[in-house]
């Protein structure tokens, strides 16, 4: 194989692999999700932010911990042996699909019924998309007067328990504006860079094999 089509492969899994990549986090890099506390405050459990404002990462060693749902119902749980549920019933398995609850939730998601517990994992990691600890909106929150600096758009709770110990993950939302920019371009130039150096290579083998057939010197 060449070196233009390998750089081109390259160039083009580069790209794809970016792109993908911005879809799949979609966090909003204008904003972060801080987590305050975790109450209760225990060994064993922890919780961070993934992707700016996007996610939920819950860490449980051998601990029970239940989250609730948007209407106060059991969304997901993490049992003391690792293995990770979501409830069948609960609106919110649904409505976290999407960043903007943009889904049909299904006519058998009752927030009041019995949980209809799915195994989804066992290693005791869960994470999921919370709408409560992002803006559900496009652009700058109506907080935000001067886009330039940080500025705090609202608390937020989401109702656990833990090991039959109600508590919550208490966090605080803020805007922080566009300094911290998406690698995205910067990918997509080093690809630009690649494909122009492949491309500077094939017309360099291809003016000295035209000196060499000639007999004379390509510089």
């Amino acid at each position: 194989m060449s070196r233009w089509p390998r750089a081109l492969a390259l160039a083009c899994a580069l790209l794809a692999l970016a792109a993908s990549g911005a879809q799949a986090h979609g966090g909003n890099a204008d904003y972060r999700s801080v987590i305050e506390r975790v109450i209760p405050s225990v060994p064993g459990v922890e919780v961070e932010v993934l992707n700016y404002d996007s996610e939920f990462e819950l860490r449980s060693e051998g601990r029970e911990v239940t989250i609730y749902g948007y209407e106060d119902e059991p969304f997901a749980r993490v049992l003391a042996d690792g293995t990770v549920q979501v409830n069948e019933r609960s609106p919110a398995t649904y409505l976290n699909e999407d960043r903007y609850a943009s889904v049909q939730v299904p006519t058998d998601a009752d927030p009041e019924a019995p949980p209809r517990w799915k195994t989804v994992d066992e290693s005791g990691r869960f994470v999921w998309h919370d709408h409560r600890m992002h803006y559900m909106a496009q652009g700058a929150a109506p907080q935000v007067k001067d886009e330039s600096r940080k500025t705090k758009v609202f608390d937020y709770e989401v109702p656990i328990e833990v090991d039959g110990r109600l508590g919550a993950i208490a966090g605080t939302l803020y805007w922080v504006g566009p300094e911290d920019t998406s690698k995205l371009p910067f990918l997509i130039a080093g690809a630009v860079i690649l494909l122009g150096g492949g491309a500077l290579v094939i017309v360099l083998r291809r003016r000295r094999d035209r000196a060499d057939g000639d007999g004379k010197e390509a510089w």
